[in-house]
């Protein structure tokens, strides 16, 4: 079979399995609402938020935001935008996650303590206004990967549908773009405090440095996946292939070099190897690469 057919096949398999999720998340949806979302505005709750909406009406959904130093006010902005087209209705909750010392020390089940900080104040908050299902955007893939955060969200009743379902990313891009929500082609965003090393502490000041050089680096063009990787006076940036090769020019790298340098950082080194999804997990042996 040529090439060309194999990816036509694929492709054509791909959107059918999408479709059929999505129907199955119909149903799921029905048979657990009223549901309340933990919505960080990604690519995942950002669909899970809009289907719900959708299939069960505005005052059968809540989607929770939960705000701290480690949350980008660029995803926030999205996650607000994505809320207001397609009518999400939408709570905030600060979280103080940073003021925990366990999850301040950075260890390597640092999300743990994130989520259980995020949960045990969303859970409540929902309850409140007659939401008993609680529900994150959580996908099949992310079940492979280093997850302690799942497990906070086991002990205080979260459901992940989308997991549960078997939704891949690439299903979820792909029926978010048939719905026109503008997250499909959204770089994955973790956290600011996944781009510190396991054991350098956390402060606001190492997410606020790490915030501004990622904003920066955008206001200058670029696109895709981005990482600045904290390493105390030394900010390693990983950029997606194609913005490896650009920004490796010599203009090109001035520029990068004095945005990131402007954030606080004294040397600016860029990782050869380009975006790595969780390689500091890699480089502190959490994870195979």
């Amino acid at each position: 079979m040529a090439p060309d057919t194999l990816a036509v096949n694929a492709a054509v398999s791909l959107i059918a399995s999408a479709e059929r999720r999505e129907r199955e998340l119909a149903d799921w949806l029905r048979a657990h609402a009223p549901v309340a979302i933990g919505f960080s505005g990604g690519v995942d709750s950002a669909y899970l938020a809009c289907m719900a909406v959708e299939v069960l009406g505005a005052a059968q959904v809540l989607a929770v935001i939960g705000r701290s130093a480690s949350y980008p006010a660029e995803q926030w902005a999205t996650a607000r935008s994505v809320a207001a087209r397609f009518g999400v209705p939408v709570e905030e909750l600060d979280t103080q996650e940073v003021l925990d010392p366990r999850y301040a020390a950075n260890p390597v089940n640092r999300c743990y303590f994130c989520k259980t900080e995020l949960w045990s104040r969303l859970v409540p908050f929902a309850a409140a206004r007659g939401f008993t299902t609680v529900i994150d955007g959580t996908n099949a893939d992310d079940l492979g990967d280093h997850r302690p955060g799942a497990v906070a969200a086991n002990e205080h009743g979260v459901l992940s549908p989308l997991a549960e379902l078997g939704f891949t990313k690439r299903e979820i891009r792909v029926r978010s773009e048939s719905r026109g929500i503008p997250t499909w082609a959204q770089p994955s965003s973790p956290c600011l405090s996944s781009r510190i090393p396991y054991g350098t502490a956390v402060t606001v000041e190492r997410l606020a440095a790490i915030e501004k050089a990622e904003a920066g680096l955008r206001a200058l063009g670029v696109t895709g996946d981005l990482r600045v990787r904290h390493h105390g006076e030394l900010a390693r940036v990983e950029f997606s292939a194609v913005e490896l090769e650009r920004r490796l020019e010599p203009g090109s790298w001035e520029e990068v070099s004095r945005v990131v340098r402007e954030a606080g950082f004294a040397r600016v080194a860029v990782d050869l190897r380009g975006f790595r999804s969780g390689s500091l997990n890699i480089l502190e042996g959490v994870t195979a690469a």
